[in-house]
């Protein structure tokens, strides 16, 4: 609950520090003294939108704290926590505005975002301005008031969840299909050149082997006469070949060695000489006996060449890269036709998606219509009590499970109501009398507030339109409120203010050069003298002090 407001320039505030306690406090004064003050500097504390006109003149800046107690495990608390902000079940807000429109916020003396403070805001204070009657007309604002009443927050969230999943595989799935028509003829090229790279299967390498067999076979009459001749220099030849002359080398140096042991090492070099010369030519006979000319061989090699060429000058690529375009398209295939697989799997989440998001709208429909029924006899009831014995609101919704999907489901919500007898249920825009409507407004969030799960409601002069016994029971209303939480009532009936568990008095003083504004905790006699004067206006005597007296009584 608020427990204090301190407010520091603000319009024409120049210092006010409030403190609130438990139950129904109602706030009062005369007209233009400014009554909302308090709830004005509370709604910028609470994320509302800088001016820099809050700022009083001739002051820098404006600066409003508010300090609200919590429990634990409440929405406030575990908001705390979860932004590393929780301060032993306190929670202060801090906001300052320059001359300048700049503005600053902290909570729990940390500095935030204005998402941040927004973000929390309604885990602390639900605030209803005299307006409200204005956006009940709205479509949108009867479905919150609906889904607060019936505390829908589990169940929205899961249609809202269930709706970005499915939105989200949607949008994948069209953006596919509109790509379908580019993808497929993208396969039907890939297809074809990979068919075609297939049938000619060139090996990894292959080309480079082609190569080195082709320049072999086209000059194998060089290879044989070249090899012809080294195997004759080497050990066929009749006169001074190699290996013979090698033969009369080393039985030459047997015979010195036989005289001089030094020349044993040269004797071992010249043994092995011998033995590679032999190697030599055995490898030589081996080689010659591959060198027959084949002709075939030569004309299947210069075929298999030119294919390889003429298809790589085709893709656009060099021979030696045939084999790797062959596997990057081969790859580039199969992922096309794995994207075709993971679409078909998409088309079909996508349908299980939708059929989510339709059980979910099903359900929270189905949750509505009991909370519809129950809300629109509780409304019905309180409107009797507010001098429309008549009236008779009726809270339909119509659900079209083939209705455009959205975040809140796919319900159709109208607020309708008839205040005198014999007449149609209208929609609640269609109500002609103002006052109607203001005690219609009035009801509706009393009942939707009894639901609420915020420690602290007020209410901005909610009670415009209502006079005599009827502002009697709107604040009997209020103060059945404030036994379930804190309430805040800025109002300028006495009817109401009288069943204030505490009461304020906002005052303005000017000196012809200045005006300000304070506010005041009243007692019992303070409080007396202000209810006379919003009894009887300027003019307190002791008969009005009586009515006073008996409204705070009663």
């Amino acid at each position: 609950m608020l427990t204090e407001l301190h407010i520091r320039n603000f319009a024409i505030v120049k210092q006010l520090d409030i403190e609130f306690k438990n139950g129904m406090t109602a706030i009062t004064g005369e007209t233009g003294a400014g009554k909302s003050i308090a709830l004005d500097a509370l709604g910028l504390c609470l994320g509302g939108r800088a001016d820099a006109n809050w700022v009083r003149p001739g002051c820098d800046k404006t600066d409003i704290s508010a300090r609200f107690t919590i429990n634990k495990g409440s929405p406030a608390h575990q908001w705390l926590i979860d932004n590393e902000l929780d301060d032993d079940l306190e929670c202060v807000l801090r906001r300052t505005i320059s001359k300048d429109g700049r503005s600053r916020a902290w909570v729990n003396g940390a500095p935030v975002t204005l998402t941040q403070q927004r973000a929390l805001a309604p885990t602390l204070v639900n605030i209803h301005g005299q307006h409200e009657h204005q956006l009940l007309v709205k479509e949108e604002h009867q479905r919150e008031l609906l889904d607060q009443f019936a505390q829908h927050a589990p169940l929205i969230e899961d249609v809202q969840t269930s709706y970005r999943n499915w939105a989200m595989t949607e949008k994948r799935f069209r953006q596919h299909q509109q790509r379908k028509e580019e993808l497929t003829a993208q396969k039907q090229l890939l297809t074809y050149q990979v068919k075609e790279l297939n049938e000619f299967n060139i090996g990894d390498g292959e080309f480079e082997q082609l190569e080195s067999d082709h320049k072999r076979l086209t000059h194998v009459r060089a290879l044989t006469e070249n090899s012809a001749f080294a195997l004759n220099a080497l050990y066929d030849g009749e006169h001074n070949n190699v290996s013979g002359l090698i033969q009369a080398a080393h039985g030459r140096l047997e015979e010195s060695a036989e005289l001089d042991e030094q020349i044993q090492p040269i004797l071992a070099l010249l043994e092995q000489a011998k033995v590679h010369i032999e190697e030599t030519a055995l490898e030589l006979r081996s080689y010659q006996e591959q060198l027959d000319i084949d002709p075939e061989q030569l004309e299947t090699t210069e075929k298999r060449m030119s294919q390889a060429i003429a298809l790589a000058k085709k893709h656009h690529v060099a021979p030696i890269d045939l084999y790797a375009h062959h596997q990057q398209l081969q790859q580039q295939l199969d992922e096309l036709e794995r994207a075709e697989e993971d679409n078909e799997q998409l088309a079909e989440q996508r349908q299980a998606l939708r059929s989510l998001y339709r059980e979910a709208a099903v359900k929270l429909s189905n949750s509505r219509q009991k909370a519809a029924d129950k809300l629109g006899k509780e409304i019905s009831r309180a409107m009797h009590k507010l001098n429309m014995p008549h009236g008779e609101f009726v809270i339909r919704v119509d659900h079209d499970d083939k209705a455009t999907a959205t975040l809140w489901g796919t319900d159709e919500i109208c607020f309708t109501v008839t205040t005198n007898p014999g007449q149609p249920l209208q929609a609640l825009s269609k109500v002609a009398s103002g006052g109607e409507l203001s005690r219609i407004s009035l009801a509706i969030q009393v009942m939707c507030a009894n639901q609420n799960t915020v420690p602290t409601m007020m209410f901005d002069e909610v009670d415009v339109g209502v006079s005599g016994p009827t502002a009697a029971v709107v604040g009997s209303m209020l103060r059945s409120l404030g036994e379930q939480c804190q309430i805040i009532c800025v109002t300028h009936l006495p009817q109401v203010a009288a069943k204030g568990h505490h009461q304020m008095q906002v005052l303005k003083h000017t000196d012809g050069a200045q005006t300000e504004t304070q506010v005041w905790q009243l007692n019992e006699e303070q409080r007396i003298d202000e209810l006379a004067r919003l009894l009887g206006g300027d003019s307190i005597t002791e008969k009005t002090k009586d009515n006073a007296r008996e409204l705070l009584i009663h």
